[in-house]
């Protein structure tokens, strides 16, 4: 399958709520990167049926697993930038897989190798 961009953690969440800028990148294959899911399940406070939803959608994307390549290129970002764990992980899985990310945290901006496409939601 053909991956057109990464969806940072914080579009999924635009997706489960039904937050309508989302709604043109719905069109398009996306990827996620492994810690997205650990992001979204890990979250405190989830009903039994929020938490289903949520499992199906990460069913439905494509999931970039862990890797040595991602592994040094994470370790570069959080060197270079100062960005969290999970942050520096998604950013490196875009960067290894020559892919764009979709995010609207303010935070990756910064980050010079990324492909990035900023949402200001």
């Amino acid at each position: 399958m053909r991956i057109d961009f990464i969806a940072d953690t914080n579009i999924l969440i635009y997706v489960h709520e039904g937050n309508k800028l989302i709604e043109p990148f719905l069109k398009y294959n996306f990827g996620i990167s492994f810690i997205t899911e650990i992001e979204l399940l890990g979250f405190g406070g989830l009903t039994n049926v929020e938490e289903d939803k949520l499992r199906q959608l990460v069913k439905d994307c494509h999931e970039l697993g862990w890797n040595n390549d991602l592994k040094e290129q994470a370790i570069l970002l959080r060197k270079k930038y100062v960005v969290k764990l999970p942050d520096a992980i998604i950013a490196a899985t875009a960067i290894v897989h020559e892919l764009p990310l979709v995010t609207a945290d303010k935070g990756l901006v910064k980050i010079e190798e990324l492909d990035l496409i900023f949402l200001d939601v």
